[in-house]
């Protein structure tokens, strides 16, 4: 690989969501093959990870949209690629997309961007807004249904020819997600922790509290599997932040309290180490009543070999082998989720294993973070020459 390759990438925040960990990932590979490493940021937990010896950290406040401080990045940004010669800026969020676009349009270097999400628009200028992500030279989809939706929603903007888009599927760090990074030591610190009853089957629902995550659906479920006959005993985690969602906790609260499942149902706000959490699970649960952009809880599932019951929208159709490596539910409906629920609780132990095996077989294939950072240094290659 080229050693004169510089790539600044730049990102709102470094939290512990998939654009995040892609981002801090890549940031560390680049520089592991011959590539030098830049960063910007305004902040975010993992900050304080960052190796600085291999990546070149700058904060500035890049989460903002006041376009003010849009139009002052962009001057820093210039700066930036001018000083450290810079030949790819790669931006993986609207607000500092626009500030990368005038930019790289000063300096005239090549910029990528990461297309993360469906971004919602209701009228022609929050689509506008949103088009900046497909007016780069290379525009990266994180999975064939982002790549759908670019082609339906923003077709006019991929008609110049030098813009090539593609996918690119989110990898995930295998070496992480793995049960053999779980301690038994860890393991048993964590169930006494969370005064978790490993005698009973765990339904495990990760994700942070917002309507759209499908706690409701799944609480909804709950109650009717917790009212069948001749179902073995079972409890379960929704695993999430509310985020300062304190109206929408509540509600899920009162929800719980409701069916009388406060011994069944119980909230976690936050796992420091979520390999833990899911190898605690016997299986886990992707309730999103939206299609999710690339379905990360799913891979992270099978990446740790337990079976995944996901809703049949979105991403998640692309990352799980259906009927292998986990089920289907009708999205939104509480009653299809618990017929799936109740065919997994009657699988054996091998059943279960198996289809564990089977995903993490099928993460290592096509999931992998080490297969992301070397298709992405890749388009960096062909963009260069």
């Amino acid at each position: 690989m080229n050693s004169k390759i510089k790539v600044l990438q730049v990102i709102p925040k470094l939290g512990y969501g998939g654009a995040e960990t892609g981002c801090y990932d890549l940031a560390h590979f680049l520089s592991e093959n011959n590539c030098r490493s830049y960063l910007i940021t305004s902040g975010g937990p993992l900050l304080k990870y960052i190796k600085k010896d291999k990546v070149k950290l700058f904060k500035l406040p890049v989460h903002s949209k006041n376009p003010l401080l849009m139009i002052l990045n962009s001057i820093f940004i210039t700066f930036i690629i001018l000083f450290f010669n810079i030949s790819i800026v790669h931006a993986r969020s609207r607000a500092p997309a626009w500030s990368c676009l005038l930019a790289t349009k000063l300096t005239r270097r090549k910029f990528v961007t990461t297309f993360h999400g469906t971004y919602n628009f209701n009228n022609s200028l929050k689509k506008f807004y949103n088009s900046v992500m497909v007016r780069s030279d290379l525009v990266i989809a994180g999975s064939n249904f982002i790549f759908s939706h670019i082609c339906e929603n923003y077709e006019k903007y991929l008609h110049n020819k030098k813009r090539k888009l593609l996918v690119i599927f989110r990898g995930i760090n295998s070496k992480y997600f793995s049960q053999k990074n779980v301690s038994n030591a860890k393991l048993q610190k964590q169930v006494e922790e969370w005064q978790i009853d490993k005698n009973k089957f765990i339904i495990l629902l990760p994700g942070r509290l917002t309507n759209w995550k499908g706690q409701i659906i799944f609480i909804e479920a709950i109650n009717i599997l917790n009212q069948q006959t001749y179902v073995k005993p079972f409890s379960s985690i929704i695993l999430g932040s509310d985020q300062d969602r304190k109206i929408y906790y509540k509600k899920l609260i009162s929800l719980v309290e409701k069916y009388r499942l406060t011994q069944i149902i119980k909230f976690i706000p936050f796992c420091k180490e979520m390999p833990l959490a899911y190898k605690l699970a016997d299986v886990v649960v992707s309730a999103s009543i939206e299609p999710e952009a690339f379905g990360r809880v799913s891979v992270e599932a099978q990446c740790m070999e337990i079976p995944i019951i996901a809703s049949d929208i979105g991403g998640s159709k692309e990352t799980i082998l259906k009927d292998k490596s986990g089920l289907f539910f009708k999205s939104g409906d509480p009653i299809s989720l618990v017929e799936k629920l109740k065919e997994i609780l009657n699988f054996d132990d091998s059943t279960l294993k198996l289809m564990g095996i089977e995903g993490r077989k099928n993460v290592l294939k096509k999931f992998d973070i080490e297969k992301m950072c070397n298709s992405t240094i890749a388009e960096y290659k062909k963009l260069i020459n």
